[in-house]
C-alpha cells in the first residue's frame, strides 16, 4: 500500500511540471529571448511649420481721381449743370467713373429767385440712394450744394486704403460688394488683413461724405 501511494504523487508532480507556462531554457542553459515591448514611443512628433506669405506692394501713388466726361456747357439750363455737378461729384467720391443718373423733382424751376430745397434720387452704378438739393437762386446767378448720409465707393479703393494702413499685408479681404454705399456715419466697412506670417487683423474702413477712406485696426 506504501507504493502505491508515493507512486501517486510522483505522477501528480510530474503532471504540474508539464503544465507550466515558463519557457524551457535551452540546451546550453541560455534564457529564451523575452518578448518586444509594446509601450508608446517616447520619440518626438514633428510639427508642421507654417508658411510665410508674399507681401502686397506698397501702393506708390494716391488713388486716382476718375475722369468724368459730359459737362454741359456754361450756357446750358441750371438743371442740366446741376444733375451733371451731383453726379461728378458722386463719381469722385466713389473713385471710379461710372454710369450715374440724378433726380431731382422740381429742378426745373430751381433757377427761379429764391431758395429751394430739393430731394435727389442717384443711381451710381446701379446702387441708388438720395440727399438733399439747395438752391439759392438770383436773377442772374444761382448757388447749390448736394448733401447725403450716404456715400458710394468702389471696392478697390477701400482694399488700397486699407493695403496702405496695414504693413506687412499679404492678402486684403472687405466684405462688400464691388460697389458699396454706406453711410459716413456709420461704423464703417470690416476688413480682414493676412499678413506674411500667416496671421488674420481686424481693420476698420469709415467712408466720409467726400469718399475719404479712413483707416484703422478694429
Amino acid at each position: 500500500m506504501l507504493v502505491r501511494v508515493m507512486g501517486v504523487a510522483a505522477a501528480a508532480v510530474l503532471l504540474l511540471a508539464g503544465c507550466s507556462d515558463d519557457p524551457a531554457p535551452s540546451a546550453d542553459g541560455t534564457p529564451p529571448p523575452s518578448a518586444p515591448s509594446s509601450g508608446p514611443s517616447s520619440a518626438p512628433i514633428p510639427t508642421a511649420s507654417t508658411p510665410s506669405l508674399t507681401p502686397l506692394p506698397t501702393p506708390s501713388k494716391p488713388w486716382p481721381t476718375p475722369k468724368v466726361t459730359g459737362t454741359p456747357d456754361a450756357d446750358a439750363p441750371l438743371a442740366n449743370r446741376i444733375r451733371f455737378a451731383i453726379a461728378k461729384q458722386v463719381q469722385v467720391a466713389a473713385g471710379r467713373a461710372a454710369s450715374t443718373k440724378v433726380t431731382c423733382p422740381g429742378i426745373e424751376n430751381a433757377d427761379k429767385p429764391g431758395n429751394h430745397t430739393l430731394t435727389c434720387t442717384v443711381n451710381y452704378a446701379g446702387k441708388t440712394f438720395t440727399g438733399q438739393l439747395t438752391v439759392d437762386a438770383e436773377q442772374y446767378s444761382a448757388s447749390y450744394k448736394f448733401t447725403s448720409e450716404s456715400v458710394a465707393i468702389v471696392k478697390p479703393k477701400v482694399v488700397d486704403a486699407v493695403q496702405r494702413a496695414a504693413s506687412g499685408a499679404a492678402k486684403v479681404t472687405c466684405t462688400m460688394d464691388d460697389v458699396t454705399v454706406v453711410k459716413h456715419t456709420a461704423q464703417g466697412i470690416a476688413c480682414d488683413v493676412t499678413t506674411v506670417e500667416n496671421a488674420v487683423q481686424p481693420y476698420r474702413a469709415q467712408i466720409s461724405g467726400n469718399g475719404q477712406v479712413l483707416v484703422a485696426k478694429a
